[in-house]
């Protein structure tokens, strides 16, 4: 922390009581409980309280010592005397609340200083940057697979044309606002204070526009339909933003423009569902595929290809055809599709299939040793 020089011993009392902390407060309650005290006792706030500005330095003075290893432990070890010749300690005294705010910035952040005008200089903000733009994309699992490219529609500003995007009648070039000189800040003294805010004429632009453009109404921008094509690369997830920089709304004149959020939607698809790069697939068999195996087809997103199944397989059954899923949006990596089975009941048989299937059932039940399922699961409870 940079030193801040104070009227020598503006104050006596203990810094620890001034600030209302302990002793062995951490470095960042100090900082924490400096700034509350800050914002309470700026004499803004307190117009009607003369005091308030003596209190509000006093507590300046307090963490300019006790915010700072090395004059806190001077402090702690000889308390008001460690600064009594000057120096690196207190000593010479604020002129103005901007001292304050610019000793000790990285506390206020910017915030407070705005807040009461101080903490830094007035001056004319630069161009701003258009506006981002977020759409949504849809798109189907085959796209996400093998990557694409859309084309999308949207309504975006961009520089009008009559005016060049100055915002004046016949592209004149804006003039210096008369009120701030062109600062984009008007400063007023109040007591102790000067403080800045930005100028009511030109709004904190410094500049004005004295014939303001008819298309645009002096904003320099008009809006328009535009088509855009947008590269998706393989493997993006539900959710996931891709970001088109320099494809949103026009900025002010010499401003950059804004960029473009394309929000990615999955279709649902007839087939698959997703789980990161993997897709995951359910697929009916017949009682006879899994009870004595067979070779079958299955579709993927690239074609189908063959998988076995062995004897005795089980209704619920996962298997992993690998690389067969998508890509990872960030490693590439193939992933793989997951094909669950299960049994197919036939809603209606035949006389012959029946009377196979009573025989079947016949020899099943005969055949002692062999529990079904349901039967060891009601043992159990029985």
């Amino acid at each position: 922390m940079r030193g801040v020089t104070l009227p020598k011993h503006m104050s006596q009392r203990d810094y620890y009581e001034v600030l209302g902390v302990a002793r062995n407060a951490s470095p960042e309650e100090i900082k924490k409980k400096y700034r509350k005290l800050a914002m309470e006792l700026h004499p803004d706030r307190n117009k009607d309280n003369p005091g308030a500005e003596a209190k509000f330095k006093e507590a300046a003075e307090a963490y300019d010592v006790i915010g700072d290893a090395e004059k806190r432990q001077r402090y702690d070890q000889f308390g008001h005397q460690a600064f009594a010749g000057g120096g690196a300690g207190p000593g010479a005294g604020f002129s103005n609340i901007e001292d304050i705010f610019e000793a000790f910035g990285d506390i206020f952040g910017g915030g407070l200083g705005d807040m009461f005008g101080g903490g830094r200089r007035g001056r004319a903000r630069g161009p701003r940057a258009g506006r981002d733009l977020r759409i949504a994309l849809k798109l189907s699992l085959d796209e996400i697979h093998s990557g694409t490219e859309k084309r999308v529609s949207l309504k975006r500003y961009e520089s009008c044309g009559a005016c060049k995007g100055t915002g004046a009648e016949g592209g004149a070039a804006p003039v210096t606002c008369p009120t701030c000189g062109g600062t984009g800040q008007v400063r007023r003294s109040q007591g102790f204070f000067t403080m800045s805010s930005p100028c009511p004429t030109c709004r904190g632009q410094g500049k004005i526009i004295e014939n303001p453009c008819k298309s645009c109404r002096g904003t320099g921008k008009v809006q328009s339909n535009q088509e855009i094509d947008i590269r998706v690369p393989r493997g993006v997830e539900e959710g996931v933003q891709l970001r088109i920089q320099g494809e949103g709304d026009v900025g002010d004149p010499g401003g950059p423009r804004g960029d473009l959020y394309c929000v990615i939607h999955e279709e649902e698809h007839p087939i698959f569902q997703r789980h990161g790069p993997d897709l995951i697939a359910e697929f009916p068999f017949s009682f006879t595929q899994l009870a004595l195996g067979d070779k079958v087809e299955v579709p993927t997103l690239t074609g189908r290809v063959e998988m076995a199944i062995p004897a005795g397989t089980q209704s619920g059954k996962v298997f992993r055809l690998r690389g067969q899923g998508l890509p990872g949006m960030e490693t590439g990596r193939m992933g793989d599709q997951l094909v669950r089975v299960f049994i197919e009941v036939p809603s209606k048989v035949s006389s012959r299939q029946r009377e196979l299937l009573e025989e079947f059932a016949k020899i099943e039940n005969e055949n002692t040793g062999n529990k079904s399922f349901f039967e060891k699961i009601t043992g159990i409870f029985s």
